[in-house]
C-alpha cells in the first residue's frame, strides 16, 4: 500500500502529469511486489475503458464545443440580459443564469468557463466591473456545469458505482437550483454593498420576449403529456410537439428557445425511454448539428472540423486518465489497501452525519490536487463500499462527490477552471485565485445543504420513478 500511494504522491510532488503518476506508480507497485504479471497493466487499461457508459463522454465533449462554435453561447447570453439584465448588478446575474442554460448542453465546468466566460468577463469589465468580481462569479457560476444534467462526473460516478446515471442526472436538478439561488443572492448582496445599478433598461417588451421562450419550451413537455393522456402514442405526441416547435421557432424567430430545449430533450427522452443516458449524448451532438447546420446556419466545415479535432483531443486525455486510474484503483482493491482504509475510517465513526463531514473534507482535499474524473475512479472503490453499509444512498453521496470536486477545480495547484479563466482574463493565478475565494461562501453553504439534506437530490429521481 504504501509503495502504491507513496509513489503516486511522491510523482505528483515532482510535478508529474496525474495520469503519468497514477500509471507510474502502479508499474513500480507491480515491479516490486512480484505478485502481479506485467500484462495486468495492459489488461486493466483496456477493462478500464471497455465500458458503453464511457461511450457518452466523447460525444458529450463534441456535444459541448459544437454548442460553443454554433452561436449557441451568444444567443444564451442574450437571452440573460433579456431576462435579469436590470436587476441590480445585472451582468453578475447574467452571468449565472447563462451558465445554467448552458450547463444543460456541456457537461463540463471547463466547457461553461471556456465558452460563455470569453463573453461575460469582456462584457462586465465593458460595462465598468473589476476584473477580480468578473472572475469570481465567472468560476462559481462554472461549478454548475456538471451538477446540472448532463454530467460527464455523474457519467463516469455511475458506471463506477453501478448506480443509474438517468437517477443522478435527475438528482442533480434541485441541487443546481439551489446553487443557482445562493449565488444570485451573493451578487445582489455585492450589487447593494457597492451601489451597482442595472446593466440592461428594464423593458416589459425584452421580459416578456424572454418569459414567452421560457413559456414555449416549459410547454413542449405538458403538451407531449396531454397528447399522450388524449390517446396517443409516446412517438407521435413528441413527433408532432417537435414539428410544432420547429415551426413556431421559425416564425417568430425566437433568440434562444431551440437552445432551450436541449435540456429538455435529454432529460425528456431519458425519461420517456426513448435513449439511455449514454445514448442521449449522441441526441446532443444531433441536436447541436441541428442547430448550427440548419437553425442557425452559423457552422461551416471548417469550424465543425476543429471542434472535432478538439473533441478527440479532449477525449484521448481524459480517457488515457481513466485507463491509469483503473489501474490504480484495481490494485487498491487487489492489494486489500482500499480495504485497509475502509476499515480505518470505520473504526473512527460509524455515524454517517460524521462520516459525511469527513468524507466532504477528504474529496475537497483530493479535488485541489487530482483531475475530477482520476478522483472519481480512485475515491468510489474506497468509499462506496462504507456509504453501502452506513445505509447512505449512492445517488446522493454522487452528487456530493461531484460538487466536492467541483470546487476543487476552482483551487490551486491543479484547478482547471481557475487556470482557464486566468487566462481568459489575463489576470495572474494569484489574483484569480483570490477573486474566487468570496464565491466559496456560497459554495459551501450549497455543499452543506445537499450533504444533509439527502431530499434536495434524491425527491426528484424518486418522484419519476428511477431506481439505483
Amino acid at each position: 500500500m504504501w509503495i502504491l500511494i507513496g509513489g503516486f504522491l511522491a510523482l505528483m510532488i515532482c510535478g508529474v502529469p496525474v495520469a503519468i503518476a497514477l500509471a507510474g506508480s502502479s508499474l513500480l507497485y507491480i515491479l516490486v511486489s512480484g505478485t502481479v504479471p506485467d500484462v495486468v497493466i495492459a489488461q486493466r487499461m483496456i477493462a478500464g475503458v471497455e465500458s458503453f457508459p464511457l461511450l457518452a463522454v466523447p460525444f458529450f465533449i463534441l456535444a459541448g464545443n459544437l454548442m460553443n462554435i454554433a452561436g449557441v453561447t451568444g444567443r444564451i447570453y442574450a437571452f440573460a440580459v433579456a431576462l435579469v439584465g436590470w436587476m441590480r448588478g445585472g451582468l453578475g446575474q447574467v452571468n449565472i443564469i447563462g451558465s445554467v442554460i448552458f450547463s444543460g448542453m456541456s457537461g463540463t465546468a471547463i466547457a461553461d468557463a471556456a465558452g460563455l466566460g470569453t463573453i461575460e468577463i469582456k462584457a462586465m469589465k465593458d460595462h465598468g466591473y473589476s476584473t477580480e468580481f468578473a472572475v469570481g462569479v465567472t468560476a462559481a457560476s462554472a461549478t454548475l456545469g456538471p451538477i446540472i444534467p448532463p454530467s460527464l462526473p455523474f457519467v463516469i460516478y455511475g458506471m463506477l458505482a453501478n448506480v443509474s446515471i438517468g437517477a443522478l442526472f435527475l438528482g442533480g436538478v434541485v441541487p443546481g437550483v439551489v446553487m443557482t439561488l445562493l449565488m444570485m443572492i451573493t451578487v445582489a448582496y455585492f450589487a447593494r454593498r457597492n451601489k451597482w445599478g442595472a446593466d440592461a433598461a428594464f423593458s416589459w417588451r425584452q421580459l416578456l420576449s424572454a418569459g414567452t421562450e421560457v413559456v414555449v419550451v416549459l410547454a413542449f413537455p405538458l403538451a407531449v403529456y396531454g397528447m399522450i393522456e388524449a390517446g396517443l402514442s409516446t412517438n407521435q405526441a413528441v413527433l408532432i410537439a417537435l414539428a410544432a416547435l420547429i415551426a413556431l421557432d421559425w416564425y417568430y424567430d425566437f433568440s434562444a428557445v431551440m437552445a432551450l430545449m436541449t435540456p429538455v430533450i435529454l432529460i425528456g427522452g431519458m425519461t420517456l425511454g426513448w435513449f439511455t443516458p449514454t445514448e442521449a449524448a449522441v441526441a446532443a451532438v444531433i441536436w447541436s448539428l441541428f442547430l448550427g447546420l440548419v437553425r442557425y446556419r452559423s457552422m461551416t466545415m471548417r469550424t465543425l472540423a476543429k471542434a472535432t479535432f478538439d473533441t478527440i483531443e479532449t477525449t484521448a486525455s481524459v480517457l488515457f486518465i481513466v485507463t491509469a486510474a483503473s489501474i490504480f484503483a484495481w490494485l487498491l482493491t487487489a492489494s486489500q489497501a482500499a480495504q485497509m482504509l475502509t476499515d480505518a475510517i470505520l473504526g473512527f465513526t460509524q455515524n454517517k452525519w460524521v462520516f459525511l463531514l469527513l468524507a466532504n473534507l477528504l474529496i475537497l482535499f483530493v479535488g485541489c490536487f487530482i483531475d475530477t474524473i482520476a478522483a472519481i475512479t480512485i475515491l468510489v472503490p474506497i468509499l462506496l463500499p462504507i456509504v453501502l453499509k452506513l445505509g447512505i444512498d449512492p445517488i446522493h453521496f454522487g452528487l456530493i462527490m461531484v460538487l466536492n470536486l467541483m470546487i476543487g477545480l476552482l483551487h490551486p495547484p491543479l484547478g482547471m477552471v481557475l487556470f482557464v479563466l486566468a487566462r481568459v482574463a489575463k489576470l495572474s493565478v494569484e489574483r484569480t485565485t483570490v477573486a474566487i475565494l468570496p464565491w466559496l461562501v456560497p459554495l459551501i453553504l450549497a455543499l452543506i445543504a445537499i450533504t444533509y439534506i439527502p431530499a434536495l437530490t434524491l425527491w426528484l429521481p424518486n418522484a419519476m420513478g428511477f431506481g439505483r
